[in-house]
């Protein structure tokens, strides 16, 4: 694959990062990933937007927009790419080792890859490690994403594809990757970013679009609820099968299909028709 970094096109194996680098030494680095449909990416000023937002919470320099859209372009056209996932990532460069970052620019890496078809539902089990809504990086999309690595394995060895945490308060709040969207008594409902919860791209264009109540929402509203479904920019809105191994009423029930439908039509009006991919 060929890669964008600091700027210019090179082969993957000529990218080079240095083994001082900040993002690789603390997970000092922001990141942002984007779907792009029949070559054009999706949202990308929206992505963007909330990769500048999580660099001004690390203190972290993150380039102009235009200069990342052209990074994000040249990325999917020097790879050949249709349907891809983008990620943008920025780190906090050269540094010292230890938690201070040095004086050196930020690294900036643009990477592409063929997108990766989900199942058409998925399994999810509630991690038994808690988020805090109170961290220092809450709502931020770091690139520290251990306390997420461990959840989803843990997930997996129990057959479920995702993993969603609880906060402090005892709320639900994510998963690894995804928001969270649930019917109670009738009410399509999603976590509250004060839950500590990333402000998805994806979670934004629904709740915008789409009659949704943003609420606490505590792991029994789950276990309880007669539909549910994730969202995410790669799963877009990916039905929700079982929790912790019980399944729910519905699958897909008609509030994710209505969600489903609402936002294949956001990505129509942006990048064109996309039915084929859809097929």
């Amino acid at each position: 694959m060929k890669v964008w970094v600091n700027g210019r096109i090179c082969d993957e194996d000529d990218a080079r990062v240095s083994p001082f680098d900040h993002g690789l030494l603390t997970g000092d680095g922001v990141f942002e990933t984007v779907r792009a449909y029949r070559g054009r990416p999706f949202a990308l000023e929206r992505h963007l937007a909330r990769l500048k937002a999580s660099g001004d919470g690390l203190g972290l320099q993150v380039p102009a927009a235009e200069v990342l859209t052209d990074g994000v372009n040249e990325a999917i056209e020097a790879n050949g790419l249709s349907e891809a996932r983008v990620r943008i990532t920025v780190t906090g460069g050269r540094s010292p080792l230890g938690s201070v970052r040095g004086a050196d620019d930020p690294l900036v890496i643009v990477a592409a890859a063929p997108h990766t078809d989900y199942d058409p539902d998925v399994a999810v089990a509630i991690a038994p490690w808690p988020k805090s809504e109170r961290s220092a990086v809450a709502g931020l999309k770091t690139t520290s994403y251990a306390e997420n690595v461990v959840a989803l394995a843990w997930a997996r060895q129990r057959d479920a594809g995702e993993a969603l945490f609880a906060n402090l308060a005892g709320n639900l709040c994510e998963g690894t990757g995804t928001n969270l969207f649930l019917v109670v008594d009738g009410r399509l409902v999603t976590p509250p970013l004060s839950s500590g919860c990333l402000a998805g791209v994806t979670r934004a264009l629904l709740v915008e679009t789409l009659d949704i109540e943003e609420v606490d929402v505590p792991p029994s509203a789950l276990a309880n609820a007669s539909e549910a479904f994730l969202s995410s920019t790669t799963r877009e809105v990916h039905p929700i099968r079982s929790v912790d191994g019980d399944l729910l009423a519905q699958c897909p029930g008609p509030e994710t299909e209505r969600a489903a439908s609402a936002f294949r039509a956001l990505v129509e009006a942006e990048v064109g028709d996309v039915r084929g991919y859809y097929n």
